[in-house]
């Protein structure tokens, strides 16, 4: 559905990188390849917390669902992915606290902490956003 660049200092820590790099999905649109992800909750900025899908293998972050959005969108760690370089950032979140040397790329949009999906989300985008609403309240 679109794709976060977040340089908050809690994704600084958690990825151990100066930015974490994640793309929102529906959850029944991601197909595991082999193992069952082991879960593990870990605390978030906002005070929510987090659950975070490991490789039960290497231990590797695949994806997070947080408490906003539920287990019904999963927060794909681009980086992990066969074709990273496919899915560039849709927006960059929480520069206020984006390390000084990290230059944003023009055309990008960029904002200081989060931000309205209605403003930067393109239609298509916003589409399956309200369907997968839909259905949670079912």
């Amino acid at each position: 559905m679109f794709v976060h660049c977040c340089h908050c200092r809690w994704c600084q820590r958690e990825s151990g990188a100066s930015f974490a790099l994640n793309a929102m999905i529906e959850a029944d649109r991601v197909k595991l390849l082999a193992g069952t992800p082991e879960i593990v909750v870990t605390p978030s900025q906002s005070g929510k917390g987090q659950k975070i899908a490991r490789c039960p293998i290497c231990r590797v972050a695949v994806w997070s669902h947080y408490a906003g959005a539920g287990d019904v969108v999963c927060f794909v760690r681009v980086g992990t992915l066969d074709d990273p370089d496919r899915l560039p950032p849709d927006i960059h979140i929480f520069v206020a606290s984006k390390q000084p040397w990290v230059v944003l790329p023009a055309g990008t949009p960029a904002v200081a902490g989060y931000y309205s999906a209605k403003d930067y989300w393109p239609e298509a985008s916003l589409t399956r956003r309200r369907e997968l609403q839909v259905r949670v309240q079912r």
